[in-house]
């Protein structure tokens, strides 16, 4: 690894999660369960094996059941930032950005659920593959022919250099994982208030500094009630291969 890990992550945890309701309609979407647990607990036990010790979480939508749970979790240090009007992904990362002490840091989406594949970890992989000398966002990407599972959408290509090149029409090769480290000072010069953090990967793209790399592991896209219970349904079976190995 030649750059510092970042040892902070931002967990976006504010949105409604209209898609999936009616789970969501009494639920946070990073607090629907699978197997029992909550996807944001998923996000914190891989946030721990990574030794990644601080985090930060907007809430907004049901945002006393985000705190309910974290206010009882053990192992990491939680700074919660309630957002009284939802500020979208990008104003929502901006208003707690002093969190971050102006150095870079992973940037996750409060429903990303993934497994990982051989070697390093997916964090890991990301912290090693990081440059800020030549990026300032860089995305973990999953291959849209390898999602099985769950519906992808062709958010990206990659290319040669490994530059990520946003995909207007959806046929790229790759979906973004909602899984990324950020560097904080792509945030100067942005707008105060609601704002989607996908403008400023667009600028990243524009100035050449904006990198994926391909997740090696599975990541599900869990956006509908079909997607959550098939995701439930294969994790019961492979607990259950587990168990009977």
């Amino acid at each position: 690894m030649n750059f510092e890990k970042p040892n902070h992550a931002f967990i976006l945890a504010a949105g409604k999660g209209e898609r999936l309701r009616p789970y969501t309609q009494t639920t946070p979407k990073p607090m629907i369960p699978i197997q029992g647990r909550p996807i944001l607990d998923y996000i914190f036990e891989k946030l721990k094996k990574s030794g990644i010790e601080n985090v930060t979480i907007n809430t907004n939508y049901l945002g006393d059941r985000i705190k309910n749970y974290t206010d009882h979790y053990e192992g990491l240090n939680i700074t919660l930032s309630p957002e009284d009007k939802h500020l979208e992904t990008g104003g929502g990362v901006k208003y707690a950005l002093h969190t971050m002490e102006e150095k870079p840091f992973y940037l996750i989406n409060g429903d990303a659920f993934w497994t990982e594949g051989k070697g390093l970890n997916a964090l890991d992989r990301l912290a090693q593959a990081w440059n800020p000398k030549t990026m300032d966002i860089l995305l973990l990407l999953q291959s849209v022919e390898a999602m099985h599972l769950t519906e992808g959408v062709g958010d990206y290509n990659l290319n040669v250099n490994g530059q990520a090149v946003r995909s207007l029409n959806k046929t790229g090769a790759y979906m973004f994982g909602g899984i990324r480290i950020t560097k904080p000072d792509i945030f100067d010069g942005s707008p105060e208030g609601a704002f989607s953090f996908l403008d400023l990967m667009d600028k990243a793209q524009e100035k050449g500094r904006l990198y994926g790399i391909i997740h090696e592991g599975e990541w599900h896209h869990i956006s509908t009630p079909k997607d959550l219970e098939a995701v439930n349904a294969a994790m019961a079976t492979a607990a259950t291969q587990v168990k009977s190995a």
